[in-house]
């Protein structure tokens, strides 16, 4: 008899396991360790969104809702978007309502792609990309930035596009490291995709966390729009991580290919969580708790930025997100054997850099998603560590 385990599914046996997962799997196993691996806010969900939860639980609004969402969601969402970057969308046709960015990720990727197509996207990358994409029978085409801040320039781009391109993805605010374009940045790159005919999804899931450039969307840029999807949400703009709201902005073409995907994975996404997001929206980015968690982040940027530097470690200044991602390159160790020392010497977890690809090796994240406490006594261990070991050039 055959072995069933060669009959499964070959794309999803040759996916590995996220490598954030990988250490932050350990730390978690572990007592007296400093967490500074997820990307998940230490804040609680605001207080109002929380009440409209519980409301709409009491007021039994727990059953299927429209497979596209909550009309006066996709209202609020289409409304959001407009007043803070500028992008027009007719919530009646042109807005989604997802589980989450993952899965408005994973619609749009199998919506766009076929067999064989290959997906430019910026290297350092977040980890999640690269396993729909291969899923999809695609092709990932990384573009190494680590010479241009992290960013994705549209001269690399213009290098990288060929016959087969099909998708660019422009992941900013960028996890792993914190980068933003600007907007003239933005503009540069539409000049090069605009009589192309390739798809751009836009992950703007961390848009709302700038702190120092405004976000600008390549769905702003005249003619690209009709061939964009921008991908947003909840989770780390409000603090809704486990509530899994995420939205898709496409023009209705598209958007209808997304639905019906979405109808068949997952019929809608949650009712309660949805009613959430209506009070999360109808409030707007600058209410005060969400206000002060953002500025919270800055100070903590801040803080974690300057202790590193003074630490002596090459690092960009992270503009959004709140990750950032300073080389260990002089040590002589791989990210993985650095952080795993981190880990077991020093008891502070934080990510390898090729966790995001090939080409973050020689670096690692750390997340100042934590409390202020919580960075204080992890970067006075990594300091402590860093003083045990060798440079290489020394």
């Amino acid at each position: 008899m055959t072995n069933l385990s060669e009959l499964l599914n070959k794309n999803v046996l040759e996916i590995e396991e996220s490598g954030i997962r990988k250490i932050a799997n350990l730390a978690i196993g572990m007592s007296d360790v400093v967490n500074l691996t997820f990307g998940q806010p230490d804040f609680p969900s605001p207080s109002y969104i929380n009440t409209a939860g519980i409301k709409a639980i009491q007021e039994n609004k727990t059953g299927y809702t429209l497979n596209s969402g909550l009309p006066e969601l996709r209202k609020y969402a289409s409304k959001y978007v407009q007043d803070l970057y500028g992008l027009t969308y007719n919530p009646d046709d042109e807005v989604l309502i997802t589980t989450g960015a993952s899965e408005a990720l994973d619609l749009a990727f199998r919506t766009i792609l076929s067999p064989g197509a290959e997906v430019i996207l910026p290297a350092p990358v977040y980890t999640g990309y690269e396993p729909l994409i291969k899923l999809c029978d695609a092709v990932p085409v990384f573009v190494d930035t680590r010479e241009t801040g992290f960013k994705l320039t549209a001269e690399a781009i213009a290098e990288k596009i060929t016959d087969k391109t099909r998708c660019i993805i422009i992941p900013y605010p960028s996890n792993p490291t914190g980068t933003v374009l600007t907007k003239e940045e933005v503009l540069a790159i539409g000049e090069v995709l605009k009589d192309k005919n390739i798809f751009i999804v836009s992950d703007e899931i961390y848009s709302e966390l700038v702190y120092d450039v405004p976000h600008y969307s390549i769905a702003a840029v005249p003619g690209l729009r009709d061939k964009t999807i921008v991908i947003n949400g909840l989770s780390k703009s409000h603090s809704m991580t486990g509530w899994r709201i995420g939205f898709t902005f496409a023009p209705p073409y598209l958007t209808k290919l997304l639905l019906k995907l979405h109808a068949y994975n997952n019929v809608c996404a949650t009712s309660i969580s949805q009613y959430a997001g209506i009070e999360a929206l109808k409030q707007g980015a600058n209410h005060e708790e969400v206000l002060a968690m953002k500025n919270e982040y800055k100070k903590r940027r801040e803080y974690v930025y300057n202790r590193l530097i003074e630490m002596g470690l090459e690092v960009e200044k992270p503009q959004g997100a709140f990750y950032i991602f300073p080389s260990i390159k002089k040590f002589g160790l791989t990210s993985d054997e650095f952080a795993l020392k981190l880990l077991y010497e020093a008891k502070v977890g934080v990510i390898a850099g090729t966790a995001f690809s090939e080409y973050g090796e020689g670096y690692i994240r750390i997340s100042y998603a934590q409390a202020m406490e919580e960075l204080e006594e992890g970067l006075n261990r990594i300091g402590n560590f860093l003083s045990t070991l060798t440079m290489v050039n020394s």
